[in-house]
């Protein structure tokens, strides 16, 4: 080969490397556009919606908290930390619903667990209060986490946020849930809610993660209202 040749091959090579990493940060900065656009159209949803409904409920506090406080003894809010998005912890916020000595009873009724998993639930927990029963079934104890909206630690939809103590028991799999803002409302809860073993809600909650969009958000949360409603398998 002449040295001519090789110049000219060396000198095509290096423009062809050149186009290559141009591509690749053409992409790069493509895929960042794509995803920060759709985390602000998020965001915006989560504050239109978590604001018109924060208006819309805050007639019934009043009435949640007198009924709180005369059912039993204790604060109207609970509070809890929980873990959200690639595991930021925050505070959570709900409506009291169990007695002030829930956490120690909790270990009492560890055998009971009826999800199987990490997490703990019971249909006839003795540990819920009358107005709580009420407040679940309907899932109005979940109206303060609009406030955890607002502030940005949640999304309107998305996986619901656990506690850290379950977290440390996931697999690697089951940590792909923490891969987006935990939500109000998710695809399990409009799909059966409780009665949906914990393997089924990882399976669900990373399917919608991988498919989320707008208008799955919108769809989601539409059949929220029915399901709430109807209060399947809510406990």
């Amino acid at each position: 080969m002449s040295d001519e040749f090789l110049d000219r091959w060396e000198s095509y090579l290096g423009r062809a490397r050149g186009l290559h990493r141009a591509r690749l940060v053409v992409k790069m900065w493509s895929w960042s556009a794509v995803v920060g656009s759709s985390r602000l159209l998020k965001r915006l949803f989560d504050l239109l919606v978590g604001g018109s409904m924060l208006l819309l409920s805050a007639p019934v506090w009043g009435a949640f908290f007198v009924a709180i406080r005369l059912d039993s003894p204790g604060p109207v809010f609970f509070k809890q930390t929980r873990v959200g998005r690639r595991g930021k912890l925050f505070l959570l916020y709900k409506f009291r619903t169990m007695y002030v000595d829930a956490e120690r009873r909790k270990a009492e009724l560890s055998a009971k667990n009826e999800t199987g998993g990490v997490i703990f639930k019971m249909k006839d927990d003795p540990r819920i209060t009358r107005v709580g029963k009420l407040l679940r079934r309907s899932s109005l104890d979940e109206l303060p986490q609009l406030l955890n909206v607002l502030k940005g630690d949640m999304s309107v939809v998305g996986p619901r946020p656990p506690v850290p103590a379950e977290v440390v028991q996931y697999t690697p799999a089951e940590r792909r849930r923490l891969d987006a803002e935990p939500g109000l409302t998710c695809i399990w809860q409009v799909s059966g809610r409780s009665n949906i073993p914990f393997e089924g809600q990882v399976r669900l909650d990373v399917q919608y993660i991988e498919t989320r969009s707008f208008w799955r958000d919108v769809w989601i949360l539409l059949k929220t209202v029915p399901a709430v409603l109807l209060g399947r398998g809510a406990y």
